[in-house]
């Protein structure tokens, strides 16, 4: 698990490419202070597996499903990436819970200037947008944020300076395609509901398991 606070942008050195797999090496330096093999590196959201690395840099391998499913695979050496390690049970939750598991990929169709902020607008896709609501949070590219209103088509989140300039959004333009990872609560709900008529959602049932 994650959090959604980006600890670095890392830098893609090198991208292999197989028949229906790849091989990224991304220049780091935070994310590798205490690394070793088999740990898991959230690469623009996405869980990824360490499979070799120095004091400069890492490699991880990246299958078929990722790369059809994310922005992993249109990646080209130059470009910058959100870095962030597991989560530490001792550690601060200071985003909110990230399984690095990205539900769908999105499109910048918006950016305003309002004052210190960037209103970012994000088209979603229906299988994202389902788990998005006003005011909750989503993970995008990685980055936890909060969600300012959610539209037919999309939602809108607002950048502060300090986000824009320490992940990868602050340089994103419209058109450019973005991870996506809905609220995993939602997921939980959802899934209970398949097995609870709607009737039956009511304070009774969300404390026996365990949501109050």
């Amino acid at each position: 698990m994650f959090t959604g606070i980006v600890e670095e942008l890392g830098r893609l050195r090198g991208l292999k490419k197989g028949s229906k797999s790849a091989l990224l090496e991304i220049a780091a330096r935070e994310v590798l202070q205490d690394v070793k093999l088999g740990d898991s590196i959230a690469v623009n959201g996405v869980c990824l597996t360490v499979t070799g690395f120095t004091k400069d840099w890492f490699t991880a391998d990246v299958m078929a499903e990722t790369l059809g499913k994310t922005n992993l695979g249109s990646l080209r050496p130059g470009d910058r990436v959100n870095l962030e390690r597991a989560l530490r049970l001792s550690g601060r939750l200071g985003g909110h819970l990230v399984s690095g598991h990205i539900d769908g990929v999105g499109t910048i169709i918006g950016q305003q200037v309002v004052d210190i902020a960037v209103v970012t607008e994000i088209e979603a896709p229906p299988q994202v947008l389902k788990y998005v609501v006003g005011k909750g949070s989503v993970a995008i590219d990685g980055i936890s944020l909060t969600v300012v209103e959610v539209t037919s088509r999309g939602f809108t989140v607002s950048l502060i300076p300090h986000t824009a300039k320490l992940t990868t959004l602050g340089f994103k333009k419209i058109g450019d395609r973005v991870n996506l990872e809905g609220d995993v609560i939602g997921k939980y709900v959802e899934r209970l509901l398949h097995f609870e008529r709607p009737g039956n959602l009511n304070l009774d049932f969300l404390s026996k398991h365990g949501f109050l």
